[in-house]
């Protein structure tokens, strides 16, 4: 591996990082964004115990990057059963979420903060034969250890806008010394493979992991109750939803009402905190939907498996502001019709794929919404989703080949 000026500073900078990481760790649990039980795993302590025989190690830095690894880690499993998993990430919601949808043969652990003996205390216990890195996060003290201990990693289905790109080429010369150490990269779209190339990688496309992720959780028996609770009734959702998707949504379902007085309107935050002053029966108080409510606030973390069981169609969150959009895919998997405003930028190749097949349907305002849940054949919309999922799901197949290959060839 090249190590240029950049990578060797940016090397000597984190011998200091150990000396600050446990008083900021300490400062975010205080404010809950850490897990009491685990933030300690960022030092590279408290580590579970190595799986047994050959483990990938994949990371994806929060929740969404992190579910949808599912996927990936089931078609590696169909190809070698043997194999064993490590996932790593950066937030409390991703392990928390993800433990509820955790595939066998796999571990979860934070990753350490990139200090030399945090990285070298973990690199130690797990031995990983192969690392893959996720979409966009890439930490170049671990790239440059893996590489001295003759480890192959790759970097596959990144994802990198132009505004990303362009905070990129102001260290051009550190990512080119990080992307040609990787044995494979892979882009989900093509402007990411072209940002990419520029800064020293071969890329080629290979598209998103998530359309190919298994559906999310649910238990079976809360999802029968939901559903006998809510028979006969349009239930539709905002998820996972921001005060703008929960505005507009309310307006919606205010107007779908006077078609439809039975509507059900399901609104499942990103972050369950903002429906304080919103009134309804609450799922974090085991609180039902009966005939009389109109809105139902599933209002816990992890439960969008048992959204989009019960709901016909959602309004997927975060695409009326700066979010850009959250996963269409979680929904679509599970027959449940998508509905998205016009901000996708941080989903723009998954939703433009779905929107150009006629598998989403974008809206602008409230008055879009309640006219296209009240006009449009949402089952035209699901079973198109449904041949959008099936061809993105061949060509995970194909990378996890890809990657069986390079595990095969790094032992050979």
């Amino acid at each position: 591996m090249r190590r240029g000026i950049a990578l060797r500073a940016y090397l000597g900078l984190s011998y200091l990082f150990a000396l600050i990481a446990r008083p900021i760790l300490r400062r975010r649990l205080a404010r809950g964004k850490e897990d009491p039980e685990r933030w300690q795993e960022k030092c590279g302590v408290t580590l579970v115990s190595r799986p047994q025989g050959t483990v990938i190690w994949l990371h994806a830095v929060g929740l969404g990057e992190v579910l949808s690894l599912r996927g990936l880690i089931d078609r590696l499993s169909m190809q070698r059963p043997d194999l064993s998993f490590l996932v790593t990430s950066t937030t409390r919601t991703s392990a928390e979420v993800f433990a509820k949808n955790m595939p066998p043969r796999t571990v979860h652990q934070f990753l350490p903060i990139d200090a030399p003996q945090f990285r070298r205390r973990f690199l130690d216990h797990f031995q990983p034969d192969l690392c893959v890195w996720v979409e966009q996060d890439l930490w170049p003290g671990f790239v440059s250890d893996i590489a001295t201990r003759g480890i192959p990693q790759c970097m596959v289905a990144a994802r990198m806008n132009a505004k990303s790109a362009k905070s990129h080429q102001r260290a051009r010369s550190l990512y080119r010394d990080l992307y040609q150490a990787m044995a494979l990269v892979t882009a989900q779209d093509t402007d990411t493979a072209q940002h990419l190339t520029r800064l020293g990688a071969k890329t080629d496309v290979t598209g998103s992991l998530k359309p190919a992720a298994p559906a999310l959780a649910a238990d079976a028996a809360l999802v029968s109750q939901l559903r006998k609770q809510t028979a006969g009734r349009f239930v539709w959702a905002a998820a996972p939803a921001h005060p703008d998707d929960i505005a507009i949504a309310q307006a919606a379902h205010q107007a779908l009402r006077m078609t439809d007085p039975t509507a059900l309107l399901i609104i499942a935050p990103r972050f369950p905190e903002s429906l304080a002053e919103l009134s309804g029966p609450r799922w974090s108080k085991a609180q039902m939907p009966h005939a009389s409510d109109t809105v139902w606030l599933c209002d816990t973390l992890g439960d969008l498996g048992l959204v989009y069981r019960t709901a016909k169609a959602v309004l997927i969150g975060g695409t009326f502001d700066d979010i850009e959009g959250h996963n269409p895919w979680e929904a679509a998997v599970l027959k449940c019709a998508t509905l998205h405003g016009p901000r996708t930028a941080n989903f723009r190749s998954d939703f433009s794929m779905l929107d150009n097949a006629n598998a989403s349907i974008l809206v602008i305002n409230n008055a879009e919404v309640t006219a296209a849940l009240a006009q449009t054949d949402l089952a035209k919309i699901v079973h198109n989703a449904n041949q959008c999922i099936d061809a993105a799901s061949l060509r995970t197949n194909t990378l996890a080949t890809r990657l069986i290959d390079l595990l095969d060839n790094s032992n050979g």
